[in-house]
């Protein structure tokens, strides 16, 4: 079970905390999306997300050359409220990196997850 420090350690770095809340508002998203909307190189972006999926925060699926990242739906209650808040108190802050990410061109196709 994740506790708070653990939670918010994850997300005091802005990297984590965009990616966290991207995804929180996409659902998923792959290393590719991320690195297009962050602005930033695929190591660091890889890095980062490695770093929030040890904490718990998110899980991971390959589809064939990708890598997509979500939320681990197991997160408790009060972390997924707590992501849902800071998301739509904070759309400004997230606005130019939400803008890059819905017209990015040859974003990767998704297949409907097993999970």
């Amino acid at each position: 079970m994740l506790t708070p420090p653990e939670v918010f350690k994850s997300l005091a770095d802005e990297t984590r905390a965009r990616a966290t809340l991207l995804i929180a508002s996409q659902g998923e998203l792959c290393v590719c999306e991320l690195m297009f909307a962050l602005e930033d190189s695929q190591p660091k972006i890889s890095r980062h997300l490695a770093q929030l999926r040890t904490s718990g925060v998110l899980l991971d699926r390959r589809q064939g050359q990708w890598v997509y990242y979500r939320l681990n739906p197991h997160l408790p209650a009060w972390v997924g409220e707590m992501l849902q808040i800071t998301l739509n108190a904070n759309a400004e802050w997230l606005q130019h990196n939400a803008h890059r990410l819905l017209n990015m061109e040859g974003r990767p196709l998704r297949e409907v997850s097993c999970c």
